[in-house]
């Protein structure tokens, strides 16, 4: 599953502890201080994940994931740097669309790129949400294959309406 090697990779830079995702009523509530509301169709939460929360599609094709960190070092990097922390395992990118936009009040780095997977030929499509707080780092990540992007964009759309931080 290429995806899930995208996913991965993002994973494996989450370095956060993840006693396994918890959720009530469809609203997944973080220690790092956010929820985000669950896609309702398609989506399967990934229960062995470093990240705060992975959702991957019953259809192999796309996954969701969402981390905080709540680091010193981290939370004073510059947003171009954390995303590019995000993808350093992306060979051959090519940035779709960047740029600043709001996310629930605070300003968000917003990334979508393409590139190979740094193991295979894989293309994938992925974007991200970098938004920083006052003393933790949140990281919103959709990747695809690009022929699946659009599909279940939506579905993360709606999960980034719906970040809210505590």
């Amino acid at each position: 599953m290429r995806v899930a090697g995208a996913v991965g990779l993002a994973a494996a830079l989450a370095v956060a502890a993840c006693a396994g995702p918890t959720i009530e009523n469809g609203v997944y509530r973080a220690r790092t201080g956010y929820r985000v509301t669950l896609p309702r169709d398609g989506w399967v939460v990934e229960r062995d994940t470093r990240a705060d929360l992975e959702l991957r599609h019953q259809t192999g094709s796309a996954a969701m994931l969402v981390n905080g960190l709540c680091d010193v070092p981290v939370v004073e990097r510059r947003p171009d740097v954390l995303v590019r922390q995000l993808v350093l395992g992306l060979r051959d990118r090519v940035v779709v669309e960047s740029g600043e936009v709001p996310v629930n009040g605070r300003v968000a780095t917003h990334t979508v790129l393409e590139g190979r997977m740094q193991k295979s030929d894989d293309r994938m499509r992925i974007e991200s949400y970098v938004v920083k707080g006052d003393r933790c780092v949140w990281d919103l990540i959709y990747a695809a294959e690009p022929g699946a992007f659009d599909a279940t964009r939506g579905d993360f759309q709606r999960l980034v309406e719906s970040f809210v931080t505590d």
